[in-house]
Formats: structure tokens, C-alpha cells, sequence
């Protein structure tokens, strides 16, 4: 059994309740455990994670959050160095899902991250399992 950590940027509080809801769902349903934390934003997502993989606790990774494009550029840094972030965390060996939302406007975020729509906190968490499944077995 796996312990996974579900990092979260509770910024959209609503829309995090429902990407929580399915990522600790399809943790549950593989077998799994998780604990959560939260941080303020999207952008402390990478970072945090950095910090717990140094405890060697977790086997795996799920971000979580929403960022809605507003009306300056800050969207674009929010969205893609987040990305980078995990991306590069993911190149050093971590298993991590990418749940982090990037959404013109709450109306797509909300079908997104309903789990009875497009489920996309589910979807982060089967995808950190996946990477973990196959580090491991690559590990052999």
C-alpha cells in the first residue's frame, strides 16, 4: 500500500473541495492512503512537495488547484511555472499526478473538476499512481 500526498492551493475553495473529492476517491479505490496539506497557491505547489520528498514518507504525489485567467499576465506565470515546477520534480524521480486546473473562466473549472464530469482531481491521482507503478517497476 502507498502513501500518497495530496498538496493543495486552496484558493478556490469550492472548486478544491471537488478535485479533493475525486483525487482521495481514486486513492482510496486503488488501495491506497493519503494525507493532505495546503498551501496558499498554485505557485508554493512544487515547493512543497520538494520539502515532504526530502522526509521520504510518500510514495507519491497529487497537486491540486485552480488558476482562472483574469485580467493580467499574472495567469500565464501561475499556470506555466507551476507546471515547470512539477515538471521538474517529475524528472527527478518523483511520482506525481498534475492536477492544477488552468481554466479560462469558473464555469470550466467547475466541469472539470466535478468528479461526476471530467474528474480531474481523480484523474491527477490515478495519474501519480501510474508513475508510480512505473518507478517501481524500473526499479527492479
Amino acid at each position: 500500500m502507498a502513501l500518497v500526498l495530496i498538496v493543495e492551493a486552496r484558493f478556490y475553495d469550492h472548486l478544491n473541495d471537488l478535485l479533493l473529492a475525486g483525487a482521495r476517491a481514486a486513492i482510496e479505490t486503488a488501495g491506497h492512503s493519503h494525507e493532505t496539506i495546503t498551501v496558499p497557491g498554485a505557485l508554493e505547489v512544487p515547493g512543497a512537495i520538494a520539502l515532504a520528498s526530502e522526509s521520504g514518507r510518500y510514495d507519491a504525489y497529487v497537486a491540486l488547484g485552480v488558476v482562472i485567467r483574469g485580467e493580467t499576465y499574472h495567469f500565464e506565470i501561475v499556470a506555466g511555472e507551476s507546471a515547470r515546477g512539477l515538471m521538474a520534480l517529475s524528472m527527478d524521480g518523483l511520482a506525481i499526478g498534475n492536477g492544477i486546473l488552468t481554466t479560462e473562466d469558473e464555469a470550466q473549472a467547475i466541469v472539470r473538476a466535478e468528479p461526476t464530469q471530467l474528474d480531474k482531481g481523480g484523474g491527477a491521482a490515478t495519474a501519480a499512481l501510474a508513475m508510480l507503478a512505473l518507478k517501481d517497476r524500473f526499479a527492479r
